[in-house]
């Protein structure tokens, strides 16, 4: 192929570099996983009635390729025929001849990993498939995946903390097909699911797809008493403070939290007349502020407050009355925090505001790990996708927790981490004793690579 001249000098393309991977900087998770083996777990969530005679990939393999897929920037099931190919990808699935040159069939020799018809079988497997199945027979123990995502989190501590917060989020999953569960959202305007996230800082405990249908609080008690179970049952003194907006603020979660020692909220509390009448004075004041500053003026007020039917009883509530070049903006939040731990103001605005960082974990899942590509018609299997995008969220947040600590991308997202650290192109010959991964010499980011590398090599691993 001629490209345009570089002045006197002809341009010339041609595919004859031999096998070359885009992908090679993914052996970095491989030595994530390697240390944490988190996949390895993942796998031990589900039940294959497979034949193992008549099987050439494994469960734990084929888990492995979705995931790292999924990391790597493959959202579609589609793109494993094309990646097929890759001895990267065999040597991530932990193929025994990465190159795939053992397998059975003359057509599938070099072609190490499963193509989208097999992957398609793990996703659909009904609840109740078993050895007497047709096709599909790897059937996902949901309640041993849930399990694991907060073991994992435990286990990221090397002592109890004293205190955790567990921000409690819904978002919208849009759906462009004839989708199990489908339904019309009027806030977002369009057919989606409304999947609930659960997050402990950066970490990931909880990921659940729900119809869109149903109350944003839905199914919320349920996850966040299992959650703070599992949690107590290792760090029985912790402190958990749940913190959501106002769509959570419902009297059983309040109740809940009010009965166990330990567990306090902050919850956003949609506003009213009556709550907009209580801080009528403070948001007199706060205009006056701002007509003489022509700056945003906030001030607080604290009180106590019940609703008339839907609160069993009085509780604290901090309103914020703030007024904006636009007008009056009040706000309010409901907590089971004493005055005395945190004054309004330091509550409203360094506790309540910082679960704004959630909302950017749900944003890097969905945009850069493709969360939202729930497209079978069961939402069965669509749990089971948005599980495999969570556990892509989880090893890669694993990598930037202890391998990118105090580095450039500490707090990078996914995408960015996927950019710079994932996409080497490598060369990649693979002989009966060794893989020779010659990575490319132009990589601008060789030391931070060398750098998490040797971070990573220093983990001893996981027994």
């Amino acid at each position: 192929m001629e490209f345009q001249q570089l002045g006197r000098r002809l341009v010339i393309g041609r595919f004859d570099g031999g096998k070359i991977s885009s992908d090679a900087g993914g052996v970095i998770l491989r030595e994530v996983e390697s240390r944490f083996q988190i996949l390895k777990r993942l796998a031990g969530c589900f039940r294959d009635y497979r034949d193992e005679e008549r099987i050439e990939h494994s469960l734990e393999s084929l888990i492995r390729q979705r995931v790292y897929g999924m990391a790597l920037g493959y959202e579609d099931l589609n793109d494993h025929d094309s990646l097929r190919h890759d001895p990267l990808m065999g040597l991530l699935s932990e193929k025994r001849d990465p190159s795939g040159m053992d397998r059975v069939r003359a057509k599938d020799q070099g072609k190490p990993i499963a193509g989208k018809s097999t992957l398609n079988r793990l996703e659909l497997t009904p609840e109740h498939a078993n050895e007497k199945s047709r096709y599909k027979k790897i059937v996902a123990d949901e309640k041993a995946v849930d399990e694991l995502m907060v073991a994992v989190f435990i286990q990221s501590h090397e002592t109890a903390p004293s205190e955790i917060v567990l921000d409690v989020d819904a978002t919208d999953d849009p759906l462009y097909g004839n989708q199990e569960g489908k339904f019309f959202h009027g806030y977002y305007a369009e057919y989606c699911y409304l999947p609930l996230y659960i997050f402990c800082g950066e970490h990931l405990l909880c990921a659940r797809l729900r119809r869109a249908d149903e109350d944003p609080a839905s199914g919320v008690l349920p996850e966040l008493s299992r959650i703070v179970e599992q949690i107590r049952a290792v760090w029985p003194e912790v402190r958990i403070i749940v913190r959501g907006d106002s769509g959570f603020c419902r009297d059983e979660i309040m109740r809940y939290c009010e009965q166990n020692q330990r567990l306090d909220y902050v919850l956003g509390l949609a506003k009213n007349s009556r709550l907009i009448k209580i801080i009528d004075t403070e948001m007199a004041e706060a205009q006056q502020i701002h007509q003489s500053t022509q700056k945003a003026a906030r001030v607080f007020k604290d009180f106590r407050y019940r609703t008339k039917k839907s609160w069993s009883c009085e509780r604290r509530v901090v309103g914020k009355a703030e007024y904006l070049a636009k007008g009056g903006n009040p706000r309010f939040i409901v907590t089971s925090m004493g005055s005395e731990e945190k004054q309004a103001r330091e509550l409203y605005e360094d506790f309540y505001c910082a679960r704004g960082d959630m909302e950017n974990r749900i944003k890097e899942q969905q945009l850069g790990l493709f969360a939202d590509r729930t497209s079978t018609s069961w939402m069965r299997s669509n749990q089971l996708r948005l599980y495999f995008s969570s556990f892509a969220y989880i090893l890669i947040h694993t990598l930037r927790r202890v391998g990118l600590k105090g580095t450039e991308l500490a707090q990078a997202q996914c995408d960015t981490i996927r950019l710079k650290l994932f996409k080497i192109g490598a060369q990649i010959q693979v002989s009966v004793r060794k893989v020779w991964l010659s990575f490319s010499e132009s990589y601008p980011y060789q030391s931070l690579f060398q750098l998490v590398f040797a971070r990573l090599q220093s983990i001893p691993g996981r027994t």
